[in-house]
């Protein structure tokens, strides 16, 4: 028998309250509060020797020789772009569809950020890359979006063809696995995101990582001034004239508090994170085959993951529901479920925002986007084609195994795809291009 969706007045999939240790994160117990107390009662906040405990856990479990932590994760990108050499002049590519701190940092260095397209996963299209190189093209920006692992096999084989440096942003994807291989252990550095929203949530905080000395001790350099002496910048001597000053005008120290809840979270995070895969497995799966939605998800028999499911979201197709909104399709979930868990896009397509097309950071006359280039990239190639454009929708993010709720949820995106046809009549505008958010602003 039919039912009548619950935005046209029938009853609602979910009728009462979740269990809030359903969607609760992070975890936190006596042992991070001890931890943290302990640094209070020491008064440990802006030292460096609990942190340097967490860097050399945090190298030890990723795989890589070096980490470096900062205050937050923009700072930690900002930091790698600095290792690498990214100046003047040069160029570095990064999918449109991310969040800013991806690739803003670039106004500090005067390079320009290039906009490839993303492909069905919402994840950097390696097919569009080559389309974007260029002779002043340094470095490519790779982000694990929404947890999603990026196509490194691809990646990397064009980093190297053309001789360019690699930059991976996991902080969406933190012990996510390519192939066996933890992310972030590809390019030639990696910064991350710990922030207290995040799958690996420790506060505010950021890490680096980097099997290269140079970039470590270049990224120590940038943000450490305690650290930008000769007993930690042992290799680059090109920088020991700069002794005890951030080079990069900022301070990047990490406030310990958070160093201290992040070594207690590294000890139970890959055991958390494989409960959270299977719960968000087991919501796909009974989705499978539901027209007009798939699964942003990798198939975890190549030995890939998707660490902790960081911001779960599903792919749209909107011409398997008559064109039904992405929109309006989610607006009917939200009457389903009783609440805000099902919003339209993800990030919007960073090419579109003004701030890459007009704002004069250093007041030159020109956009600091391209102040040192000599094309506009945005304007001539149309990044992020109307064609290529994809639709996505949020999902819960389900922190335990309850398949009871878990079945709960699914059904009500069941209903409201099996029951379109019901919403076309009401959907205002059917070519809805709400395709994102600027997060941190009114425009969610």
């Amino acid at each position: 028998m039919k039912k009548t969706l619950a935005y046209l007045g029938g009853e609602p999939v979910i009728t009462e309250k979740a269990p809030a240790e359903l969607f609760r994160w992070p975890i936190i117990t006596e042992e991070d509060e001890a931890a943290a107390l302990e640094v209070i009662r020491s008064n440990a906040f802006s030292g460096i020797d609990i942190t340097e405990k967490f860097q050399d856990e945090f190298a030890a479990w990723i795989g890589t020789k070096y980490a470096v932590c900062f205050c937050n994760g923009t700072l930690s990108l900002a930091a790698a772009m600095f290792s690498i050499g990214l100046g003047a002049g040069d160029e570095i590519i990064c999918p449109t569809k991310t969040y800013w701190g991806s690739i803003a940092q670039t106004v500090t260095f005067g390079a320009t950020p290039v906009f490839c397209n993303i492909n069905d996963m919402l994840s950097m299209d390696p097919s569009d890359i080559e389309r974007c190189i260029t002779e002043k093209t340094k470095a490519l920006m790779v982000v694990h979006y929404l947890a999603y692992p990026a196509d490194m096999d691809a990646i990397m084989a064009i980093a190297k063809k053309h001789d360019l440096k690699v930059i991976e942003d996991v902080s969406h994807a933190q012990g996510g696995l390519y192939k066996g291989k933890r992310l972030g252990t590809f390019g030639d550095v990696a910064a991350m995101s710990l922030m207290s929203g995040k799958s690996f949530a420790a506060g505010e905080l950021g890490i680096l990582v980097t099997d290269d000395r140079v970039c470590y001790e270049r990224a120590l350099a940038y943000a450490h001034y305690e650290r930008n002496n000769k007993n930690y910048i042992t290799e680059s001597t090109d920088l020991h004239p700069y002794s005890g000053i951030a080079l990069g005008g900022v301070k990047g120290r990490a406030n310990q508090l958070c160093s201290a809840m992040a070594r207690v979270q590294l000890k139970y995070y890959d055991e958390r994170c494989k409960k959270i895969r299977e719960a968000m497995n087991y919501f796909w799966d009974l989705l499978e085959g539901v027209p007009g939605i798939r699964a942003i998800r990798v198939d975890e028999s190549t030995g890939s993951n998707m660490g902790g499911w960081y911001c779960p979201h599903g792919a749209y197709y909107p011409e398997e529901l008559g064109g039904l909104s992405v929109g309006k399709f989610c607006e009917a979930v939200r009457a389903e479920i009783g609440g805000d868990t099902c919003w339209e896009g993800g990030n919007y397509c960073l090419h579109t925002h003004e701030a890459f097309h007009t704002f004069d950071f250093n007041h030159i006359g020109k956009p600091t986007r391209m102040a040192y280039s000599d094309r506009d990239m945005v304007a001539e190639d149309a990044f992020c084609r109307p064609s290529l454009e994809k639709y996505c929708f949020s999902i819960p993010w389900f922190k335990h195994m309850d398949k009871e709720w878990i079945e709960k949820y699914a059904a009500a995106y069941r209903k409201v795809a099996q029951n379109y046809k019901d919403l076309l009549p009401l959907d205002d505008d059917p070519s809805d291009n709400a395709r994102g958010r600027w997060y941190g602003t009114s425009n969610q």
